[in-house]
């Protein structure tokens, strides 16, 4: 074997995004060797896209607002197959963390009398977003970066995981490479926290970035830790839909949480036609009702445009299939029209919204305070995740650890808008904690050499090919048969034809050819990103058959309803012996008392 370069650690963490720099900073307190290897470079992380808030019940707006409340939306958004212990944690950690991030020097949008203040999101019954205008995310990473950089953190930047290294059941490091020179590179460590993000990368349209291709998924499930939930994949109701270079970028939420309306092409407002029974009572039937609500008033109901994600998305789809979608195949989310109750709509627009306002005006060549968005849904994040203890975040493997968004648990079928960012800071807390108390209980493991070189060779695998397949056109197949066949309404055919396509995508990939060398090689990294990419959608595929209903994000046209058999269960993915990938149904925990308690009094 090589003599490759080696790095150690006593915790090593592998993304850079919120959950990834908060474990960092809680384990460096906890007085550990910290090592922190990021895809991209350090500050790009995929947190910074994350635009309208932080969803945390400090009661700045409303007082009536609580942790209970928060618990029993978040529990009522999942449809109940959430793991309730984690989202209990969220509700009641997630206001400390919001303060602390302000302790730190994050620069919140302000009430009159001085406190953070918060904005209405869907789902959420009072305003519980704390929010820097439409820029959260950057904030929250400017802030954790600041306050991380003094904690003596080690950093390594543009470096991808290929594989965790296991000491029998013990996760014990890493092996990957420098995405500039190809070099690769052993990090050993006492504890891997997994911090990597989500899988949008798996479909052609889609919010996230290039760097989003379920690294950490796949790396925990090949190592022989379990996934849960992997169907319920979340289509954010409004991305760009026009020009086609930008289709898919996001459009906030905070768009309609400051009164923008969603219209078809005849000037209608057709979410008021479709709601839900059980969000009736919440939810306004008027226009003038939304308004006030949006204006803070507190015996208003919320617009229907703020009725949970997976609604919106469906309706939207509705419209655009039945023929009254806008000319470049969405539909027009208006927020100008505020104009009809504010004097100076056009400054308020671009004080409340200014990275949406620049967004289109730059890219689609629009002024947002003068006419409507063009808007669709758009892949954007997944609920299902690497299996985590609650209180731990230690997946069932000893030393490896995982938080954010590539973790599963707190969301259920479908998350809450603004609850991923407080997920990233609580979760991405304890993960670090527990991560540390574990190097602190444990010594370095022994590295097997034959599986280091196993994966390099498996890695260079592709330059020693002629004739093979471009990288770029398997994962532009893939990317087609997922938006095609396991998208926003699904059936069992067309699943079916998935499964059976990817598996050629998988024959495909094995004999994928990259030219030139290691050096700055795009092709080459797109040649190492699909095994991940196949792995995850396979995942989604065979989830998403395996339950025979919809709920959530997960809508079944051959079973368009719920089922009780299914309203209790998760879908969990294991590795076989024989390299196939297993699913199983298994039933949830017991939910206490007092929180069944919670959710009957918030219903």
């Amino acid at each position: 074997m090589p003599d490759y370069e080696t790095f150690e650690h006593d915790v090593l963490i592998i993304g850079a995004g919120g959950a990834g720099l908060r474990a960092a900073i809680e384990a460096s307190a906890a007085g550990v060797r910290v090592g922190l290897v990021c895809k991209s470079l350090l500050g790009k992380a995929h947190t910074v896209m994350a635009e309208g808030g932080i969803a945390a019940a400090l009661a700045n707006v409303d007082e009536r607002d609580n942790w209970k409340v928060h618990f029993a939306d978040t529990m009522r958004g999942g449809q109940y197959v959430n793991q309730w212990r984690m989202a209990e944690l969220h509700a009641k950690e997630a206001p400390d963390r919001v303060r602390e991030l302000e302790a730190w020097g994050a620069v919140f949008d302000r009430t009159k009398d001085g406190r953070i203040l918060q904005r209405h999101f869907g789902g959420h019954k009072y305003p519980r977003l704390a929010h820097v205008g439409d820029r959260t995310g950057l904030e929250m990473i400017r802030t954790l970066q600041d306050h991380g950089v003094h904690q003596g953190i080690d950093v390594h930047m543009e470096h991808t995981v290929l594989s965790l290294l296991k000491d029998g059941s013990r996760v014990v490091g890493a092996f990957g490479y420098e995405r500039e020179r190809g070099r690769f590179k052993i990090f050993g460590a006492k504890a891997v926290v997994l911090a990597t993000g989500g899988i949008g990368r798996a479909y052609k349209i889609t919010s996230n970035s290039w760097e989003y291709t379920g690294d950490g998924h796949a790396l925990a499930y090949e190592a022989g830790a379990e996934l849960i939930d992997m169907e319920f994949v979340q289509f954010h109701p409004t991305g760009m839909v026009w020009p086609p270079s930008v289709m898919g970028i996001l459009v906030t939420e905070g768009v309609r949480g400051e009164g923008g309306i969603l219209l078809n092409k005849d000037g209608k407002r057709f979410m008021f036609e479709a709601i839900p029974e059980n969000y009736r009572a919440h939810t306004a039937d008027d226009e003038e009702e939304g308004w006030r609500y949006c204006q803070g008033h507190k015996d208003a109901r919320r617009p229907p445009e703020l009725l949970t994600r997976d609604h919106v998305s469906r309706c939207i789809v509705r419209e655009i299939k039945e023929g009254r979608g806008s000319p470049h195949g969405g539909v027009y989310l208006d927020i100008s029209w505020i104009k009809q109750k504010m004097p100076n709509a056009a400054e308020h627009i671009k004080r409340k919204l200014p990275s949406m306002y620049h967004q289109f005006k730059q890219l689609a060549d629009i002024d947002i305070t003068e006419q409507p968005m063009e808007v669709g849904p758009t892949t954007h994040y997944i609920m299902g995740g690497v299996r985590v203890d609650p209180d731990t975040q230690m997946t069932r493997l000893p030393g490896l650890f995982a938080a954010g968004e590539c973790a599963a648990g707190i969301n259920g079928a479908n998350r809450l808008g603004g609850n991923s960012l407080s997920d990233l800071l609580v979760f991405g807390k304890r993960a670090g904690e527990y991560a540390a108390k574990f190097a602190r209980e444990n010594q370095h493991g022994q590295i097997n050499t034959n599986d280091i070189d196993s994966a390099a060779r498996e890695a260079l695998a592709s330059f020693e090919r002629s004739n093979g397949e471009n990288p770029y056109a398997i994962q532009k197949d893939l990317q087609e048969t997922m938006q095609n066949l396991v998208g926003i309404v699904r059936t069992e055919t067309e699943m079916r034809e998935a499964l059976e396509k990817i598996g050629n995508f998988k024959t495909r990939a094995k004999k994928a050819a990259v030219t030139g060398n290691r050096e700055y090689n795009p092709g080459w990294h797109t040649a190492l990103d699909l095994k991940n990419l196949l792995t995850i959608s396979e995942a989604i595929t065979r989830a998403a058959l395996d339950r025979k209903e919809s709920r959530g994000a997960q809508f079944r046209e051959d079973y368009p309803d719920k089922e009780e058999r299914f309203s209790k269960v998760n879908t969990i993915m294991s590795k076989a012996a024989d390299d196939s990938m297993q699913v199983r149904l298994e039933p949830l925990p017991e939910m206490p008392d007092d929180l069944k308690q919670i959710i009957e009094e918030n219903r």
